[in-house]
């Protein structure tokens, strides 16, 4: 399918990896301009090299080395991306991280960090994004949040950070309806790649973690980073039209809510 995504311009935050990068590849696979950011250098020029290798050229995908905790960070990435291609029409809101126990053992720092590392740079790049959006008509932010900000199972801090993105779309998408901008979330369940948390826990501890799949994934196996990717290609595309204010759950009927 054609998503009239040709020549669209997104940025993909925390796109070195994961589930930022198959975001990046699925746009650049749709022949958008994407702009990838992220914090350590070498991960990020290998993410940049594999895309353009993808996109065959590498002046239609731009990095930045950017801490995007920081709203310094942020503006960089945004300026950065209208000097290079002219404006923005896909914000896809990837950065996350949340540490912590239980309730008596989680600080405030961590609660604090969980909100900076997850919250904020959404709320940023959103408020960054939007005026070049309206610009240009119109517009599309992703937001990736996680069926554990639907119901329990995850990390106390994740759930909380993850369910407080899923309002912010909603809020958002009612606001900028007007100027025919969509905002949606993609809640995904538990992925598998390299160097993430999953993969970490399976080489750590491959019985619990085959344990784990057999009795919570009933496809018998993780998600993968590219599915996710399509499906958030799909909701930035004028193919997704209608859907505004949505949290799509791509999770292999991992989730147990409604």
């Amino acid at each position: 399918m054609d998503l009239q995504l040709k020549d669209r311009v997104a940025i993909v935050t925390g796109s070195s990896r994961g589930l930022g990068l198959a975001s990046a590849k699925a746009l650049v696979e749709q022949e958008c301009r994407v702009t990838i950011c992220g914090r350590t250098p070498d991960t990020l020029a290998r993410a940049r090299d594999r895309l353009s290798e993808l996109a065959g050229s590498g002046d239609r995908v731009l990095a930045v080395q950017a801490d995007l905790t920081r709203l310094d960070g942020v503006q960089t990435v945004v300026d950065r991306t209208v000097a290079t291609f002219g404006g923005i029409d896909v914000l896809v809101n990837n950065v996350g991280l949340a540490r912590g126990g239980g309730l008596l053992e989680t600080s405030d720092d961590e609660w604090q960090e969980a909100i900076d590392n997850t919250l904020m740079p959404a709320v940023r790049a959103s408020r960054l994004a939007v005026p070049h959006m309206q610009r240009r008509g119109g517009g599309s932010i992703v937001i990736i949040a996680s069926i554990f900000a639907r119901e329990t199972g995850g990390r106390m801090t994740y759930g909380a950070v993850k369910a407080a993105e899923i309002g912010l779309a909603k809020s958002l998408a009612q606001q900028l309806a007007s100027s025919n901008i969509r905002v949606n979330c993609v809640s995904p369940g538990s992925i598998l790649f390299e160097g993430g948390s999953w993969w970490k826990r399976q080489q750590a501890n491959p019985a619990a973690i085959a344990d784990f799949v057999k009795r919570e994934l009933p496809f018998g196996r993780f998600g993968r980073p590219e599915e996710v990717g399509d499906v958030v290609a799909f909701l930035a595309s004028p193919r997704a039209s209608w859907i505004s204010g949505a949290s799509l759950v791509v999770d292999g009927c991992q989730s147990r809510s409604f």
